[in-house]
Formats: C-alpha cells, structure tokens, sequence
C-alpha cells in the first residue's frame, strides 16, 4: 500500500470537523541503540521510522489544541499527537532530537517524584536482574521461586513474571520487595534514568507542552481517595513551579479504566481543574469522548507497511462515548 492511497483510507476514517478521530500515541521510552532485555521497545532508528510515516499519514498537532478543536468540532482530518509517559531521560536525550527533526511536538505526562536522580520500582527490578551473575536468581525471599537468566530470553522471562507479580502490591510492599530483589542481585542500578529538573524545563523551552503523571505513580484505584488526590494535585504543582506554565492535562498512571483507576478518579481529576486527561485503553477520541478518558494508542511494528496498517486499524475503533 502507498502513502498516498494510504492517506486517502486515513482521510475517510478521520474526517474534518465533527466526524473527526482524533489517534493520540503513546510512548515510554526510546532508547539510543537495541536493548536485548526489551527487543521490542524503539531505539532512536525505530522512532525516526515511525515518525516519518506518522508524519506522512497524520496531521499532527500539540495535545492541547488537538483536545480544543475536537471540542470545536475544528480539527482537520487525519490529526494525530504524540505523548510520552513517565519522565525517562532519553525523552531528551534521545526523541527530543527525532522530534525536532521532524518539526514535531508532544506532551510529557511526568511523574514528578522520580526527578533528579529518583527511579521507577520497575527499573530497579529490570536493572538488578540486568546485572544479576549466574545462571539462577532466587527470589523465594520474596514470595517467588528461583528463576533462570542463563540467557537474555530467562532474563526477559525473568523480568516479566516479577514485574506482573509486584505491580499491584501495596506500594510500601512493592518498595521493600524491590530493594529485597536488588540485594538478592547484588545490584546498583544507575540513578541516571529519569529526567532531571533541567531536562524538564528543556522539554518546555523546547515548545513541547508538560503534562502531569501524579508524585510516585501509584495505581489510583488501589490508594486511599486521599491519597490519590494527593498524588494528582502535587504532582502538577511541582511541574508548575518547576517550568512556570500552567499544566493542564494529566494521564492516570498505568491507565487502563475499572483496573488502574476509576470513575472516581475522573471525577477528582475533573474537579482540580484539568482540562483533559488521557488513558491508555486503544482508540480514537470523539466529540463524544469524554474529556477526561482519552483512549491512546501505540503502533509497535517494525515495518513502514505494519506501522501503516496499525495505525489505520486503529482508527478503525468501535468508538462508544469514553471507558466505563
């Protein structure tokens, strides 16, 4: 398939004014070269491969003005924006480059207690079995089993069913298991992953827009409404007094609806004054979507032709009002 007939399906999937579908991307990381523990997550050559057919395929525009015209009912056809979430350091590093290359902006959902040198509970369990000798790690101290990494496929296997065993653990548990992983290991992972304050204020000055991602990243739905309210609210006050602009927009952790956060959230989020918030259950945005539950998506091929047609399924979505 062409671009140009490729276009063409795109435009009458996405049309102008009030039919439009609006595709928001989502990404986490890209890294400089390959990494064998995560063959599957973009380098910088696999980013400036998705961005060119983005590029060819999707008017793309910032998030904000995206989210008023879709209201409008203004937005042209074909529109797309790009976000990141989290806050990782090759968000600067390495796609802020890429997407000046390609005169291209996007947001940044920042977990803001990780700045600075912080890191993320995952990376400490993906870099202690990374550095991790031998051919067996024994995790029984932690409620698991001794696991193979003899190869880098036992790692990721590894690295797999520990992640999905602590990420809805209560987040001082998570905590404790993690650093109880990274003694096992015998570990030090870096403190260099995650953005810090000056990369931030680069990213704004960079004309990309910040939006907030909570404190420590917690599962909402598994927090104290308190709490939760907590994480919201600083976590977009300590982007406002770091940048000195007015974050608006706000992604709920993990993102899926009913399982990582809740109707109640909406309704928190709505109430300390965001004007949209995004999440990550796949599809396209409406003028009947609600505002507060924009689904995001993610092409993860390799191919120019795979990227194309993931992309065009994508807007082909049963769009139903927002994620209940």
């Amino acid at each position: 398939m062409t671009f140009s007939v490729a276009r063409v399906i795109a435009a009458a999937l996405a049309p102008a004014g009030s039919r439009a579908r609006l595709s928001i991307l989502i990404y986490h990381r890209v890294r400089a070269v390959p990494d064998p523990l995560f063959p599957d997550e973009l380098d910088a050559a696999g980013f400036d491969r998705q961005l060119r057919v983005v590029s060819r395929l999707f008017n793309i525009l910032p998030l904000p003005q995206a989210i008023r015209r879709l209201e409008d009912d203004t937005l042209p056809a074909r529109p797309a924006c790009i976000t990141f979430d989290d806050g990782y350091a090759d968000n600067v590093e390495v796609a802020l480059p890429i997407l000046k290359r390609h005169r291209m902006t996007a947001t940044f959902f920042i977990s803001t207690g990780y700045l600075d040198g912080g890191r993320m509970w995952n990376d400490t369990v993906i870099e202690s079995v990374r550095q991790s000798t031998g051919d067996t790690l024994d995790l029984t101290r932690v409620g698991l089993r001794p696991f193979s990494i003899a190869t880098d496929a036992s790692r990721i296997e590894t690295i797999g069913a520990v992640l999905d065993q602590f990420k809805y653990l209560d987040p001082d548990d998570r905590s404790d298991r993690c650093a109880a992983v990274q003694e096992i290991a015998k570990a030090t992972p870096p403190d260099d992953l995650m953005l810090s304050s000056p990369q931030v204020r680069e990213l704004r000055s960079a004309g990309m827009d910040i939006g907030a991602h909570t404190v420590s990243h917690p599962i909402l739905a598994r927090v104290p409404t308190d709490v939760a309210r907590r994480e919201i609210s600083e976590g977009r006050e300590a982007l406002q007094a770091l940048t000195g602009s007015t974050v608006s927009l706000f992604a709920y952790p993990n993102g899926k609806p009913n399982v990582d956060y809740t109707a109640e959230h909406v309704t928190m989020t709505r109430a300390l004054g965001f004007d949209a918030a995004v999440t990550t259950s796949w599809g396209v945005a409406t003028n009947a979507t609600d505002r507060y539950q924009l689904p995001r998506f993610t092409p993860w091929d390799r191919t120019n032709g795979r990227i194309t047609l993931r992309l065009l399924h994508n807007l082909m979505a049963r769009v139903d009002g927002a994620p209940q």
